[in-house]
């Protein structure tokens, strides 16, 4: 009997983890400037309780033009960016196993490759959401999309699903992919403090690199960081609070 065909979601995993360890060892560091930081970013800022919250992103997703990109050549994935209560909004990172193909003990978001039984991206990040921490879809209130975030080590297109966890949830990491979550006080990510930008050769062309310093440990950086910038930046848009 010949051998069973690896399924695709293991073949696009199996490519994307070689070109991660081609790509990554092509970049090195030129410079740390002091760049601007983010306009979410900013000590002077009301608390905003999950109500005040909701109501800011769902404005500022539906007043932005969204990006979205169509490339042949790109992995097609989907995340999800909860935004959880306690005492206050969070905004919820899962850190990933040494044992995944890519982006190994890295944080992210929940999510992953877009499969063919996904009727859109945001069922790709709902489904993936429960697959890696069990993070029920009918717990999420889903506001909007996010711009398409191209990852620079890797090859995959990124659409970020910025929703809200309504219901209490007991997250379980699934151990294979993810081994923890971590749920970051939106006041401690809007603090300038804690980011920073490095500018990172590639090829010979200079790309910024930013990071997150959410606790002396934990660090937030890439793709990750970049979707991070686009949640705080709606923040900051005509009809943020007034600072």
């Amino acid at each position: 009997m010949a051998p069973a065909l690896p399924h695709r979601r293991t073949l696009l995993l199996r490519r994307a983890a070689a070109l991660d360890l081609l790509s990554i060892a092509a970049f090195r560091l030129v410079s740390a400037p002091r760049l601007p930081a983010p306009a979410g970013l900013s000590m002077a800022v009301p608390a905003l309780d999950l109500e005040s919250l909701r109501r800011l992103l769902d404005a500022g997703l539906s007043r932005r033009p969204r990006v979205a990109l169509d490339r042949s050549d790109l992995v097609s994935a989907a995340v999800l960016v909860p935004v959880t209560d306690h005492d206050g909004p969070h905004v919820l990172f899962t850190k990933k196993t040494a044992s995944v193909p890519h982006h190994k003990g890295q944080f992210s978001f929940p999510g992953g490759v877009v499969e063919q039984r996904d009727g859109s991206r945001v069922e790709t990040a709902l489904r993936e959401a429960w697959e890696e921490i069990r993070l029920p879809a009918e717990a999420v209130e889903v506001l909007g999309l996010l711009d398409d975030t191209e990852t620079r080590a890797t090859n995959f297109i990124i659409t970020p699903v910025v929703g809200i966890v309504r219901d209490h949830v007991d997250f379980a990491p699934d151990g294979r992919e993810i081994e923890r979550v971590l749920e970051v006080p939106l006041a401690r990510l809007r603090d300038p403090a804690i980011f920073r930008t490095e500018i990172w050769e590639r090829n010979g062309e200079p790309h910024p690199v930013q990071f997150y310093q959410v606790s002396p440990d934990d660090l937030v950086w890439g793709a990750t960081a970049r979707i991070l910038s686009q949640f705080l930046d709606l923040l900051d848009e005509p009809g943020a609070p007034a600072r």
